[in-house]
């Protein structure tokens, strides 16, 4: 059989000669480069049984490489710091919203306005403004403007955001008490609470948001079905 090459494992790998040497011309270099880089990489991954195996001389991966060690729960908490919509993760302490007027003049309103609307540096977006009605247009209108007061479902969102993200220059430097202000300050701008509110971490659940209920819980469970 002049016309084939070597055979490997039982047939798995066939290295046919290139088509010219077949018609009696000598093969090329960059071909015979080739076969001989598929022969030795065939080699090197591939048994008669079919499985694979580290190449000898190369030691196993072992099941722990030894580095680093199990983390403290005090540096768990210091990562630990998301809140949900129901407001499981908020911490103790409160604040208002006069309160928050003077901590949002100091590290807020360079980027989002003085008063949450008027001065805002993109892409910092203004955080007051309410619709007429309290309509939704956004998926209509694109010259609408999303703000705290009109397209945020849960107040909740604002202790997490502010603390984990907020200010743009220094995030997570507020301390629980200025976060909960800054939040009373935004929310009382919007018309969703009293100015005289206290919040806190049993309050701020309850605040009830203009925008609650446009917007479902994702319950899709997967495969064909769309909604």
């Amino acid at each position: 059989m002049t016309g084939r090459g070597p055979r490997v494992c039982g047939g798995t790998l066939r290295c046919a000669r290139q088509r010219g040497s077949m018609s009696g011309r000598p093969a090329t270099r960059a071909g015979m480069r080739l076969l001989g880089t598929v022969l030795v990489l065939s080699g090197m991954t591939v048994s008669c049984g079919g499985s694979s195996r580290a190449p000898q001389g190369i030691p196993a991966t072992p099941a722990r490489f030894g580095i680093g060690r199990i983390a403290r729960p005090a540096e768990i908490r210091v990562w630990d710091i998301d809140v949900r919509a129901d407001g499981r993760g908020l911490p103790g302490d409160s604040g208002t919203a006069a309160e928050g007027a003077r901590v949002y003049a100091a590290r807020c309103a360079s980027c989002h306005g003085v008063d949450g609307v008027h001065g805002a540096v993109a892409p910092a977006p203004p955080l007051v403004g309410r619709i007429p009605g309290d309509a939704f247009p956004f998926a209509t209108d694109t010259t609408a403007v999303q703000t705290v007061g009109n397209y945020w479902p849960y107040a909740t969102t604002l202790y997490d955001y502010i603390h984990r993200a907020m200010p743009l220059t220094a995030p997570g430097s507020l301390t629980p008490h200025e976060v909960y202000s800054v939040a009373a300050f935004i929310l009382a701008r919007n018309g969703i609470i009293p100015s005289s509110t206290v919040l806190s971490a049993r309050a701020l659940p309850g605040v009830r948001m203009p925008a609650r209920d446009r917007f479902v819980p994702d319950d899709r469970t997967g495969g064909p079905q769309v909604r």
